[in-house]
């Protein structure tokens, strides 16, 4: 029987989060509804990442759970990265799996679904050109802060990453298209676009860079805000680091991950920069917008991490004086080169370096926020928070601020920061501006 409701879990990261955005399009242009809950749902699409060992478990997990107290089950499908990763495999693995479908297939999940309901087993992990996006809907509605995937792949075979095997090489969509989209999602209500790429600055068109674009989008009346993610150090060009401090609805805010502070363990992951590299990289940004907030990603424990290695990622943590990071043990990835390295680090030692890292990212974290206190800015309104008349948005910076307001999700309003926390801040209105 065809399926006349499904609900869409994400695991991982925003690309995954856009990706389910659209699968939900597709399917609800076949009329089907989406659900709150998987026990109320004919289908359950299971959207997985596969650059932690966890979150794969956690899927094939998941799928367990699905079964129902009488024993039937909803159509179960299996995509994103592990669905990439593990293709047929993953229905030996988990027989309760109906379909799996790769992040460069999944416009064919609705004929897929189809199949499978008339018994049918259907798996696509092909990854053709990216003109999967020709395929899918048109954007009718968004959040007030929306995606919009400009880039997918990546080119550079960091050796603890499965992002090349799972997602292919480096594309990046056409000019016209991205613009199209930014313009319909602006049409939907958002007021802010986050650009996603897995190497989202590697984005090239007819000679043309990421900081070109930005300047093209921020162009469209009624787009207040413009961000992107995630960056590579490599690519972080001087056009770039220029708009940063040019284009006003640029945010001041820049996701760069590092990974470690030690350059003899960057070489080991193949990361193209240094650590002199990088932070030349963060002066330039801070010469181009003094106020901007940097975020990171860590692995620790990474094969051969020596104790001196990672006290050389405390001191870049204090160096960069990090607003934001996030921080992780390390995970071996069957088919990576860093899987079958010597001298793998130990659990207990991993465990104890992770503490470690994130009480110093957290203490960094708290300082930037109280920075801000007293600070007049605007905050773009997301949703309700939990106490009546509390509304939360984001700052300029990224930060979560609770503010008590009449405003409504879209609405920008002005704001004095007036406490912080260490991980949202709290808002005074000052005056709302029009929408």
């Amino acid at each position: 029987m065809t399926p006349k409701t499904f609900k869409i879990k994400n695991f991982g990261c925003q690309m995954n989060v856009y990706d389910g955005e659209r699968m939900a399009e597709l399917l609800g242009a076949q009329g089907m509804a989406p659900v709150a809950e998987s026990e109320d749902s004919d289908l359950i699409v299971l959207n997985t990442c596969h650059i932690r060992e966890k979150a794969a478990e956690k899927a094939y997990s998941d799928v367990g759970r699905l079964r129902r107290k009488d024993g039937s089950k909803p159509l179960i499908a299996l995509a994103g990265c592990v669905a990439q990763a593990e293709g047929a495999e993953a229905r030996r693995r988990s027989p309760m799996i109906d379909i799996v479908v790769g992040p460069q297939a999944y416009h064919r999940l609705p004929e897929m679904v189809a199949e499978a309901s008339c018994g049918s087993t259907s798996v696509d992990t092909d990854m053709p050109a990216i003109s999967k996006f020709d395929s899918l809907p048109a954007r009718r509605h968004a959040a007030p802060s929306a995606f919009l995937t400009i880039q997918e792949g990546c080119d550079k075979f960091c050796t603890y990453c499965v992002v090349p095997y799972t997602r292919g090489a480096e594309i990046s969509r056409p000019w016209g298209d991205i613009l199209s989209e930014a313009n319909a999602l602006v049409d939907g209500g958002a007021r802010e676009i986050v650009l996603l790429g897995q190497n989202v600055n590697a984005w090239q068109n007819d000679g043309r860079g990421l900081a070109e674009l930005i300047r093209a989008l921020a162009k469209i009346d009624g787009l207040a805000r413009i961000r992107y993610t995630t960056s590579h150090p490599a690519d972080m060009t001087d056009a770039l680091v220029a708009a940063h401090g040019e284009i006003e609805k640029l945010m001041p805010y820049l996701h760069l991950p590092v990974q470690s502070g030690s350059s003899r363990v960057l070489k080991a992951m193949n990361r193209s920069h240094t650590v002199e590299t990088y932070l030349a990289t963060i002066e330039r940004m801070r010469a181009a917008r003094p106020d901007i907030a940097i975020s990171g990603d860590f692995i620790v424990g990474f094969p051969g991490e020596t104790e001196e290695d990672f006290e050389a990622t405390l001191r870049i943590v204090d160096a960069v004086r990090y607003a934001s990071a996030y921080s992780f043990k390390y995970s071996a990835r069957p088919g990576t080169p860093a899987a079958v390295m010597e001298d793998q680090i130990s659990r207990d030692i991993m465990d104890d370096r992770l503490q470690r890292l994130q009480a110093n990212i957290n203490e960094h974290q708290l300082a930037f926020n109280r920075s801000k206190v007293g600070v007049n800015t605007q905050v773009l309104i997301e949703r309700k928070g939990k106490h009546e008349g509390q509304m939360i948005g984001r700052s300029p910076w990224l930060q979560s601020v609770h503010v008590e307001t009449d405003s409504k999700p879209g609405d920008i309003v002005d704001v004095t920061l007036v406490a912080a926390g260490p991980n949202s801040m709290t808002g005074a209105v000052r005056q709302k501006v029009a929408a």
